[in-house]
């Protein structure tokens, strides 16, 4: 097994309502993005584990399964509360071939503190094992924190986290798209075919006489770093602010240099509206968006 994966988030909600949308497979597999679907098998006998089957959708028709078993509840008199279980897998599509882990719900002033812990055993020998460290355990990881997002807001907020989901994934195309267009903006016409129209629209404004192409190749250099910056961090602003505060001095400088190039298709107007509207969709989504980042990832020193 791996470095186990600890995820930890403060949730202020009654811990009564916690438990029914975390223990409860129809409501838990809306939230949890690890998971299209989870169903609890039939217990004739009320006192052994409860087993359940998973199914995660991977896209292509194709789908992942396994299954599971509740190993175990406590309540413990200082009203904290934990829910233990091992699973498994046979489909030979699943890198996850056995694990376990629990989770746990400790009372926190007016706040619970609801977090996990699992580990597994990977699939596949040495190559399976190289696939979960380097990609398959930080995304599930990710996963894991992000679905852990979702169910804060569901339950502080009210978002249903279908449309929690909408949300993000607005906020994430706008900003991908966003970043994109920067680092083509500052590659393709100002780095590679500087010819075909950007050197004419600097030349024509006589700020930099003669030094053309070092300054073009320094504003393609600083374009692509603001979508570089864009895309690297969701949580950060300044580069959409940047972006807010560049595009009408780019606007009035075109104007300027070439009006001409205002009445052809794909024109610098029509551009720079739609950045200007990506920018402020981006600005929006990352104050409410759900995230990654609102969760602790590693334990405090005295554990959890």
């Amino acid at each position: 097994m791996g470095k186990p994966i600890y995820v930890e988030i403060s949730i202020r909600a009654p811990l009564e309502e916690l438990w029914r949308l975390t223990q409860t497979p129809n409501l838990h597999q809306r939230w949890d993005l690890r998971f299209t679907r989870i169903a609890y098998l039939p217990s004739p006998d009320l006192a052994a584990p409860q087993r359940f089957l998973y199914e995660t959708r991977i896209g292509f028709g194709l789908a992942v399964s396994g299954e599971g078993e509740t190993v175990g509840e406590r309540d413990l008199a200082d009203g904290t509360r934990s829910s233990a279980l091992r699973f498994w897998s046979e489909d030979p599509k699943s890198l996850i071939r056995e694990g376990s882990g629990y989770w746990k719900y400790v009372p926190d002033g007016g706040a619970i503190r609801f977090l996990t812990r699992y580990d597994y055993a990977p699939r596949f020998g040495p190559p399976g094992r190289w696939l979960d460290a380097l990609v398959f355990r930080p995304l599930l990881g990710w996963a894991t924190a992000w679905s852990f997002d979702r169910l804060r807001r569901w339950l502080e907020d009210g978002i249903r986290p279908e449309a929690a989901l909408r949300q993000a994934a607005g906020h994430a195309v706008a900003r991908a798209a966003l970043g994109l267009v920067w680092i083509y903006q500052g590659l393709v016409p100002k780095l590679l075919a500087p010819e075909r129209g950007e050197l004419a629209i600097l030349q024509a404004t006589g700020f930099v006489a003669g030094h053309e192409h070092a300054a073009l190749w320094l504003l393609g250099a600083a374009e692509i770093a603001l979508g570089l910056a864009i895309l690297a961090r969701p949580s950060w602003r300044w580069p959409l602010a940047a972006t807010l505060g560049i595009l009408p001095a780019f606007a009035l400088l075109a104007l300027w240099a070439a009006p001409a190039s205002f009445l052809g298709p794909f024109n610098p107007p029509t551009l720079i509206l739609a950045m200007g509207a990506l920018a402020v969709i981006a600005w929006w989504g990352s104050r409410d968006a759900v995230s990654a980042r609102h969760c602790r990832r590693h334990p405090g020193p005295a554990g959890p």
